[in-house]
C-alpha cells in the first residue's frame, strides 16, 4: 500500500499540481492538509474521476483536511474530530483500513507564543497523545501522518537559532514529539534516511527554496504492528519546483 501526507496549502490554488500528482503516482491513500475549504471549492469530481473516494472535514478559508480511499479499498470512517469541545478548527480525519486506523492531522501552527493559539495547540496535542496512549495500551495498530506542526530535531531546520521561541520548535513542542517516539511509535522517514538537511516546508519568502532553507514538519508515525510493515518512506521535493507550488511537500510511506 502507498500513502502520501501532503500540506498542499488552499485545494482551489493548487487543483491541478494535486490532481495531476495524483494521477501520476496513485497512490492508494492519500491524506491533504490545509484544504482552505468548507467543500464550495474541493473538487470532489475530479478526484473521484481519478478514482478516489474523499472524507472531507472542511473549513472555509482555513485549515480543513481530506483522506483520500482509491475505490475498491474497503475503509470506515471512524471520526472527524478530536476535541471533546465544538470543534471551530478542521483538523483531523480517523478511517480503518484492514484493521489498521489511519489517522491525518493538521496540527494548530500555535504562532505567536505565549498565546491563545499556543495554549490550544497545546491542548490539542494533549487529546491527540491521550488518543495514542490509549491505542498503544490497547495494542491498536495505527497510523497517523500530516503536517505536525513540530520540527523535531535540530538537524530537522536549516537553522536551529532562526527558530527558537518559535511555536513550532519550543522545547514543551518538541517533547510532544519525543514522548511519541519514547511510547514506541516510529517517525518512518528516520528509520530509512538520519541525515540533516531534508525538509518538507519551503517558506516562499527569502529564496528559502533555492538555498534549501527549509524544516521537516510532515511526518507518518507509525505502531509498532504498522512498522513491522514498513516497506520505505521518501519526501518527494519535486512539486517544490512547480510553477505556484504548495510550501510543503509530500511524504510518500509505503507499507506492506
Amino acid at each position: 500500500m502507498k500513502m502520501i501526507s501532503w500540506n498542499v496549502n488552499s485545494i482551489k490554488a493548487r487543483k491541478e499540481i494535486v490532481l495531476d500528482w495524483l494521477e501520476s503516482h496513485k497512490p492508494d491513500v492519500a491524506f491533504l492538509q490545509e484544504l482552505k475549504t468548507d467543500g464550495e471549492h474541493y473538487p470532489f469530481d475530479e478526484i473521484e474521476a481519478l478514482g478516489y473516494v474523499s472524507e472531507v472535514n472542511g473549513q472555509k478559508g482555513y485549515a480543513g483536511v481530506a483522506t483520500l480511499v482509491k475505490k475498491g479499498i474497503e475503509y470506515t470512517l471512524i471520526s472527524k474530530a478530536l476535541l471533546e469541545e465544538p470543534e471551530e478548527q478542521a483538523r483531523f480525519v480517523e478511517v480503518e483500513i484492514d484493521g489498521i486506523r489511519m489517522i491525518n492531522i493538521y496540527a494548530p501552527n500555535g504562532n505567536p507564543q505565549p498565546s491563545e493559539k499556543y495554549d490550544y495547540k497545546l491542548r490539542w496535542y494533549q487529546k491527540l497523545e491521550d488518543k495514542l496512549s490509549t491505542y498503544m495500551r490497547n495494542e491498536t495498530p495505527f497510523l497517523i501522518g500530516g503536517d505536525f506542526n513540530i520540527i523535531p530535531e535540530n538537524k530537522d531546520c536549516y537553522d536551529p537559532n532562526a527558530w527558537q521561541g518559535d511555536a513550532l520548535f519550543t522545547k514543551e513542542i518538541r517533547d510532544i514529539y519525543r514522548r511519541m517516539i519514547n511510547s514506541g511509535m516510529v517517525d518512518a522517514f528516520r528509520v530509512f534516511d538520519s541525515n540533516a538537511l531534508n525538509y518538507t516546508f519551503w517558506d516562499y519568502q527569502a529564496g528559502a527554496w533555492q538555498r534549501n532553507n527549509g524544516i521537516r514538519i510532515d511526518h507518518f508515525l507509525l505502531s509498532p504492528y504498522v512498522t513491522d510493515r514498513l516497506k520505505g518512506c521518501v519526501i518527494d521535493k519535486e512539486p517544490r519546483a512547480l510553477d505556484k507550488p504548495s510550501d510543503h511537500v509530500p511524504v510518500i510511506l509505503e507499507i506492506n
